[in-house]
């Protein structure tokens, strides 16, 4: 079975070393030809907690063709690149493969159907952790399950193979029977963590040492359960803010994406993540004042290189 992986950040490089690690046949593609001769030359490297581990990858290009057919594609590429990324690979694509998306954000499942039938695509969210540190080398900050499931019932079928793909590789996976509960209980997640860490440039843990901050999580977080509500969408938590501020301790040393994004004077991902639960309360007449402001501060910071 032949898997590709689109996107080599952090996520995609730390998923590839491990199933390559396994015996997999395992592709990267990269819209970088110099950061796909780096990792070609180096391979990979990734850090654990306590040791680090190195595996050659040869199977890295930047040019789409040299792919060739794919059984199981995974995305990893920004929530922003979704459509052009299947845009520049359809060619791989045929009525056998199965498109996995574990990005951050809302949008990305309405974007790859476009491009692929309904019963071909998995959903899901992985809660690994992982920074790069430079191109091909991968600090594995944290580890987690990885939950995914179909999009439409007919896509029951193919996730089993992704599932026993996942657990050779030594990823605990989880199959969800509900991918909208799944995708919006991570958003929330998200959105109380992401545009705090990136706008204070702090570790996820650090926002709970701070009152003011604390608070401001809260509202965040409560104007998202709202919005959530108001589609009609049962949380998979009971208590949101709680489960948010769970998530910071669990992963108290992490650098969050959009952290990470913001330090390296990239473009976030803070339309698919804050910018999609203010657009929905437009919508519902929902109203959401804090996540609008930090959309707008961070997209300012965007700008500011």
């Amino acid at each position: 079975m032949k898997t590709v992986i689109i996107g080599a950040g952090a996520m995609g490089c730390l998923y590839a070393a491990m199933l390559a690690r396994a015996g997999k046949e395992v592709w990267l593609r990269v819209r970088n030809k110099a950061h796909a001769d780096t990792i070609r030359t180096r391979g990979l490297l990734i850090e654990e907690s306590d040791r680090p581990w190195h595996i050659p990858f040869e199977r890295i290009t930047s040019e789409p063709a040299l792919l060739g057919g794919a059984d199981i594609v995974i995305l990893f590429v920004k929530a922003y690149d979704t459509a052009e990324a299947l845009s520049s690979i359809a060619g791989i694509i045929s009525d056998k493969t199965t498109v996995v998306t574990l990005q951050n954000g809302l949008g990305n499942v309405e974007h790859i159907r476009r491009y692929v039938p309904e019963h071909q695509i998995l959903a899901g969210t992985t809660a690994h952790g992982a920074n790069v540190v430079s191109t091909g080398h991968v600090r594995h900050a944290g580890v987690g399950e990885t939950v995914f499931g179909p999009v439409t019932a007919a896509g029951k079928k193919r996730v089993g193979a992704v599932k026993e793909l996942f657990e050779q590789a030594g990823i605990t996976a989880t199959i969800a029977n509900d991918v909208n509960v799944l995708l919006w209980g991570k958003l929330i997640v998200n959105i109380g963590i992401n545009p705090l860490t990136a706008i204070m440039r702090i570790k996820n843990g650090q926002i709970l040492d701070y009152p003011p901050l604390r608070e401001t999580m809260h509202k965040i977080v409560q104007e998202g359960a709202a919005v959530a509500a108001a589609l009609g969408v049962t949380l998979p938590y009971p208590d949101p803010v709680r489960k948010v501020e769970d998530v910071c301790k669990a992963t108290a040393q992490n650098i969050s994406s959009m952290h990470q994004d913001i330090r390296a004077g990239r473009k976030t991902e803070i339309g698919q993540i804050n910018g999609a639960v203010v657009s929905y309360g437009d919508k519902l007449e929902v109203p959401t004042p804090v996540n609008s402001m930090l959309a707008n501060l961070v997209q300012t910071m965007e700008q500011l290189k």
